[in-house]
């Protein structure tokens, strides 16, 4: 790989400063606190994890040594013996929080659960009890294909209970994907609902299990595990599938954690790969269960009145890290919600904070996007006064999103935690503080303590200021992934090769783009695949959207490069409306133009196409790469298996 650096070309001034009162309350206070952490942390980042493992945590037995380094082999505490369930649940029961709720659930038709610590903990050791019975130990993995209903969260931490590694996999993926994963995995069981509800339709989930499986598909799976949720007739394989319902009767609720080595596998994750199949994400116990339970509590700046809500599914690291095991780790109350925005109730989401009093929102960038085309009338219908915090997480987030999210749902009141991680960091990793760091739209701020980011050159150098370069990490951190599962070296070549260590020092490679600006603020500029070459020029796709998403029209940009003779790349962009906009020739010209004026002529795109929607993975991430297909005028190929809708893709392809 021997490309140069990315331009960067879109500047962001506006700053907002947290309020007094804000400030005075947060668990960390100011710039100055903020600066004196990341210094002491850096100085000895050993000594400042240590203290924080031995504060924060549970531990059955302590660690013999801090961090083994073995580039770019990590291994934290040692030696140390921990349980995540455990961290989670049963030392909450000792305190006031036993009878806290511990999850609310809304599920999408309507109905609800609440359960607190104590009925969490009785729940979880009940299902690791009957995981036992069907013959699952301490190492054996465990799929699990789930809707977004209590029982997902509490498998994940029955599994951890019993020191079964979990592999979750996203209930909107095909069978064949789900075969995929469970292979890989080596999967002993799967645990799987008969069917959930998204976008008031089912979701056949346990006919998904029964493809997968049939001719010996997946052939180290003996059981399946299946919750009755949508009541829908399934078929049952006797011997092979079992209802929940049905062997939790007379189980024992008695079920100790097990005690396990920090380094002990905790769960597979499964991230595609642009080529080739999807890489199995390994994140251990004790290190993981730190950094999580770090990042929740001062990102989030938790108390212990809030109701927190994190949008994402279970299915992906967002659902791993924050809905389940930072929160509880907390002692958080942590909000579940099975249903998403859709025509039949687009409001939903406020209707959700409205009747839970949520405190702390975290979405993503394009749920956002996507209420702003649905017009400000829905939030502004809802009382939306209990809010304090609001978060953004998935991808960078435009300038104007930010704004609206900040004037419209946060009434001009919460700060916003824009965060950039990934499912291989397994916490995140460059954020404000809320009560400590300044904000500018569109930025994720500063590191969090501990961790030493930089962007640089591939040679490893250092940029200037304002200029694009490679996001790193220069330092290992508790919850980094350890491996790929079962591929050492597709770690190595993935991760750690792009950029040559240089003096001892190796470097984390992120595989985004990003500028650090004057302030010491991170700006992340996309994947560097999103790269588009015009005339010598390496632009962010991230930045000429942000300036496209900024005209009133646009709802919501996607741009990529479309291959050309004279420049090497033409810019091609993909453009959704608001909802009283229409396309047209003048249109097409203004958007053009306000480009030129936001950024400079060298990003004027070649083409606007637009299109009522723009094709997206399940967790709601653009899929530039069919989009790139599409301008060049070729087949689109390559994994598709996390496309949401399919007709979104098919639909564009006409207008080609």
């Amino acid at each position: 790989m021997t490309v140069p650096t990315i331009e960067s070309i879109l500047h962001e001034n506006r700053l907002f400063h947290p309020t007094a009162e804000f400030a005075q309350q947060a668990q960390i206070k100011s710039l100055q606190d903020y600066e004196q952490l990341y210094e002491r942390a850096k100085a000895n980042p050993e000594a400042f994890w240590a203290e924080l493992a031995e504060q924060e945590l549970h531990w059955f037995q302590k660690w013999d040594k801090v961090l083994d380094w073995q580039p770019p082999f990590a291994k934290w505490f040692v030696d140390g013996k921990i349980n995540i369930s455990y961290n989670c649940i049963d030392r909450h029961l000792t305190t006031w929080r036993r009878n806290k709720a511990a999850l609310i659930w809304e599920g999408e038709p309507g109905d609800s659960r609440t359960l607190t610590y104590a009925q969490l903990h009785r729940e979880v050791c009940q299902f690791a009890n009957v995981l036992k019975q069907l013959g699952v130990q301490k190492g054996d993995v465990v799929g699990i294909y789930m809707p977004m209903i209590p029982e997902a969260a509490i498998a994940m931490l029955a599994c951890a209970r019993i020191g079964a590694p979990h592999t979750v996999v996203f209930g909107g993926f095909s069978a064949e994907a789900l075969r995929d994963r469970l292979n890989d995995g080596q999967a002993k069981l799967v645990v799987t609902a008969d069917g959930g509800w998204r976008k008031d339709a089912i979701v056949p989930l346990k006919d998904q299990v029964d493809k997968a499986l049939e001719d010996n598909g997946a052939p180290t799976v003996e059981n399946v595990l299946v919750v009755q949720r949508t009541q829908q007739r399934v078929s049952m394989e006797p011997g092979r599938d079992h209802w929940w319902h049905d062997l939790r009767q007379g189980i024992s609720s008695d079920c100790p954690a097990e005690p396990m080595d920090s380094e002990d596998m905790l769960f597979i994750l499964y991230t595609s790969g642009s080529t080739g199949k999807p890489k199995g994400v390994v994140h251990t116990t004790g290190g993981y269960n730190l950094y999580t339970h770090m990042t929740t509590k001062w990102i989030f700046d938790l108390r212990d009145t809030d109701v927190y809500w994190c949008t994402a599914d279970v299915g992906w690291i967002t659902g791993h890290s924050y809905i389940v095991y930072g929160p509880l780790s907390n002692g958080a109350t942590t909000l579940m919600y099975e249903g998403a925005p859709r025509a039949s109730n687009p409001g939903c989401f406020w209707d959700v904070i409205e009747k839970y009093g949520v405190n702390i929102f975290y979405t993503a960038p394009t749920a956002i996007r996507a209420f702003i085309k649905m017009g400000e009338h829905h939030p502004r219908s809802r009382d939306l006064s209990s809010l304090r915090l609001l978060g953004t997480v998935g991808e960078p987030i435009n300038p104007e999103a930010w704004m609206w999210y900040y004037r419209v749902i946060g009434g001009e009141r919460c700060p916003i935690v824009d965060t950039w991680w990934q499912t291989e960091t397994g916490g995140i990793m460059i954020t404000p503080l809320p009560g400590a760091i300044p904000t500018k739209p569109g930025s994720a701020t500063r590191p969090f303590p501990g961790i030493l980011a930089d962007v640089v050159d591939l040679e490893g150098n250092p940029v200037p200021d304002n200029e694009g370069g490679y996001l790193v990490v220069r330092y290992p951190w508790p919850s980094m992934m350890r491996t790929v599962y079962g591929d050492d070296d597709r770690f190595r070549r993935t991760y750690w090769e792009h950029i040559p260590p240089r003096d001892g020092q190796y470097f984390y490679f992120a595989g985004d783009g990003a500028r650090r600006d004057e302030d010491g603020y991170f700006w992340v500029m996309g994947r560097v695949d999103d790269v588009i070459s015009v005339s010598g020029h390496r632009l962010g796709t991230m930045e000429i959207e942000s300036a496209l998403v900024s005209h009133p029209a646009v709802a919501e940009a996607a741009v990529v490069g479309k291959p050309d003779e004279l420049r090497g790349e033409e810019i091609v962009a993909f453009v959704t409306l608001e909802g009283h906009y229409t396309p047209s020739e003048e249109l097409d010209k203004a958007l053009k133009q306000h480009v030129v004026q936001e950024i400079g002529a060298l990003a004027r795109p070649g083409q606007i196409r637009f299109s009522d929607a723009l094709p997206k993975t399940r967790s709601g991430k653009i899929m530039r790469r069919l989009l790139r297909s599409l301008a060049a005028g070729q087949d689109v190929v390559g994994d598709t298996s996390t496309l949401e809708d399919r007709s979104v893709l098919d639909k564009l392809r006409e207008e080609a």
